[in-house]
């Protein structure tokens, strides 16, 4: 284990994270926020201390980095960054325990949505800002950022490649282009210039900019952090479609976004996840109008409530615009369906995703196939390129590690002595990013009400689910911390 290329580089980590609380700060001393002030100030001189001491400390690292480096990098860099976000909450006092301030950083950064806070509103401005802001930082991921505006090594080989892998979510990363490099400044160029969008179609619905700066944060990143206590319901019609149809946006591989650039259309219209993706969408936005239209006063309002919960549970970024834990069983199965599912590969999204999903089920159909035709050999094609045996022995690894920390969770969690429904879908919406689930924790609740040992396994959950669960697995394992 290489450790000081690792400390070099999480101390870069930090140093970017001083760097985006200064906005926060500079919002604070603008509204007279003297505790917030205090909060930002102290967070940013610690926070760069430690990111200037790791990297002086490690500045002679052997540039020698493979994919064990690239996992607990990411994994390690990602528990800093959360604490040292949950800096301000704690040292502000407006989150007095410092084990719900890092349950709601961990809730940004990883894009969850879920909370703690009572009374949002009452959260000062600056606060208000960086919680939101860390949806935005950690939907296409900190390290990505890092890697788009870092200087190239040619003699780091797979440096660039192994850290992309282990922080982007999906069965399998690969290169927009050959240089990982610019592979990294093209996702965040599409990345801003969607959020700009974002923000430009709320303001044009008379939206205020720091509430569509918020707001376009969360979409964008998946989140779901509002900053009103009702999340997206008290905003028109049209604020809220067009949430709608930028959740549903970010919630697509960002290289489909590519080839149209490109101009390579082609390549959109054969993509099997994408075409699932607007499949589940689509069939469960009409199932859920037809079951709840009657709930509302008429058809197109009941289709707008579907549409925009569909595209904020399957996105797993959390917004609400009507308390879902009211409506019909068959629309809330549906919706816990989609809580697993997920968006797609390369996405901002959470989940299991739908690419994954995919080959689950290409893979579970060719093995019937291969129990009735014993001789027979099938591979597994996936927009027309076959797919590695490694892939999907990796995807049934992925699938038999989810479902063994869902069960974990839920059973610990369970000490707490919430209903079965909260406690599954408590887990369910942490380790899937989700933010809100059903009952206790519905879209009107919150998850204050656990104790201490039970966040904990849910900050855990969340971090697994963002980092796609085997970064936070290697650092368990002995074998990881060998030095060679």
């Amino acid at each position: 284990m290489n450790y000081k290329i690792i400390g070099k580089f999480v101390g870069k980590i930090l140093l970017v994270e001083a760097i985006f609380m200064l906005p926060a700060l500079f919002i604070s001393i603008s509204k007279g926020e003297n505790n917030s002030i205090f909060g930002f100030s102290c967070s940013i001189i610690v926070t760069t201390l430690l990111g200037l001491s790791l990297m002086l400390g490690c500045k002679n690292a052997k540039k020698v980095f493979y994919a064990k480096e690239g996992m607990v990098c990411v994994a390690i860099s990602w528990f800093l960054l959360s604490f040292a976000g949950a800096f301000p909450f704690y040292i502000s006092e407006e989150i007095p325990l410092f084990i719900d301030a890092l349950f709601e950083t961990v809730s940004g950064f990883t894009t969850t949505g879920a909370s703690i806070l009572l009374e949002v509103e009452e959260l000062p401005m600056g606060l208000l800002y960086w919680r939101s802001f860390t949806h935005w930082l950690g939907g296409m991921g900190v390290l990505v950022f890092v890697l788009a505006i870092a200087n190239g090594d040619k003699s780091r080989g797979g440096f660039a490649m192994h850290l992309l892998r282990a922080e982007s979510p999906g069965p399998k990363v690969g290169k927009l282009v050959p240089k990982m490099k610019t592979t990294a400044e093209i996702l965040y160029a599409m990345y801003i210039a969607l959020t700009i969008l974002n923000v430009i179609f709320l303001l044009l619905g008379g939206m205020p900019l720091f509430d569509s700066l918020c707001t376009a944060f969360g979409t964008a990143g998946t989140g779901g952090f509002g900053i009103k206590n009702d999340s997206i319901a008290g905003y028109s019609p049209y604020i809220q479609n067009v949430c709608t149809v930028f959740m549903l946006l970010f919630g697509v591989n960002f290289s489909c976004y590519y080839f149209i650039f490109i101009g390579n259309i082609k390549a959109i219209f054969k993509d099997e996840e994408l075409r699932l993706y607007l499949g589940l969408v689509i069939s469960s936005i009409v199932c859920i109008t037809w079951n709840i239209y009657k709930s509302y006063n008429d058809f197109g309002e009941a289709l707008r409530h579907a549409a925009f919960q569909v595209a904020s549970i399957i996105t797993t970024t959390g917004f609400a615009t009507t308390d879902f834990d009211l409506w019909p069983s068959f629309s809330k199965t549906i919706l816990l369906f989609l809580m697993v599912v997920g968006a797609c590969a390369g996405s901002t999204g959470g989940g299991f995703k739908c690419g994954r999903a995919l080959l689950v089920f290409k893979n579970l159909k060719r093995n019937i196939k291969h129990s009735l035709h014993s001789k027979s050999v099938e591979v597994i094609r996936v927009n027309n390129h076959v797919i590695e045996e490694k892939v999907l022995e990796t995807t049934n690894a992925y699938l038999a590690a989810y479902v063994f920390i869902i069960l974990a969770s839920v059973i610990i969690v369970s000490l707490d002595n919430f209903s079965v429904t909260t406690n599954i879908t408590a887990v369910l919406a942490t380790f899937n990013n989700i933010g809100p689930g059903l009952e206790a924790v519905g879209p009107t609740c919150n998850f204050a009400g656990f104790g201490d040992i039970s966040k904990l396994v849910l900050i855990l959950d969340m971090l697994a689910g963002r980092l796609e669960i085997f970064p936070i697995m290697v650092l368990f394992l002995r074998s990881t911390w060998r030095y060679k």
